[in-house]
């Protein structure tokens, strides 16, 4: 009997685990509904914004430009990461070191060009007014998906594909730094084609 009393007991206890928690009232109410934006995860999680950044439509416009903006860089910096890593160089820079530790030895005479061109990508590029977020299109420097978006529907087609592949690059360069510095070796399938080389060394 107290077995039988002891295994209810706990069937109780278990099952309200899973019982659902009282949910407390937030004090922060949104004020438009962002679940239908381009990047929501799905219908159920929606735009995932649990701090509530996001409190209007430019809030959430404003964290979306910077989103796109670090989604692009870092497209760019995963490529160079592993353009250099290969061997590639600009001419003047064949000596400096691949990975992460070129930029601790970068140097004045090779950053000054680099700002410079960041300084006028960010100068010369508009935000097209009463457009989405990224949409550089109102500066005389053509920029945009040209001829590939035909309609709206390959529109957002293009800019989700942006959007995700900015967000995996975005992990991407981290993983390459973190790697390098665990081990030298930024690409962890590098050590799978030397331990599993089919045509040997």
């Amino acid at each position: 009997m107290k077995t039988a009393c002891l295994i209810a007991s706990s069937l109780i206890a278990s099952a309200s685990a899973f019982a659902p928690a009282p949910v407390a009232k937030s004090t922060i109410a949104l004020s438009a509904d962002f679940s239908g934006e381009i990047g929501a995860a799905n219908a159920e999680l929606g735009c995932w914004d649990p701090l509530n950044f996001c409190t209007d439509q430019a809030s959430f416009d404003k964290m979306r430009y910077a989103e796109l903006k670090h989604g692009r860089v870092a497209q760019l910096a995963a490529w160079g990461y592993a353009t250099t890593w290969s061997g590639a160089r600009f001419p003047g820079c064949e000596d400096f070191p691949a990975g992460h530790e070129a930029v601790l030895k970068i140097g004045t005479e090779n950053l000054i060009p680099v700002l410079v061109v960041a300084g006028a990508l960010e100068t010369l590029w508009k935000q097209k007014e009463g457009s989405f977020p990224g949409d550089f299109s109102a500066t005389s420097f053509p920029v945009g998906f040209g001829p590939f978006a035909k309609t709206e529907a390959d529109m957002i087609d293009l800019r989700t594909k942006e959007l995700n592949n900015g967000r995996a690059a975005m992990m991407g360069i981290l993983g390459m730094i973190v790697h390098e510095q665990i081990d030298g070796k930024p690409f962890i399938f590098f050590d799978k084609f030397e331990i599993y080389a089919p045509f040997g060394n």
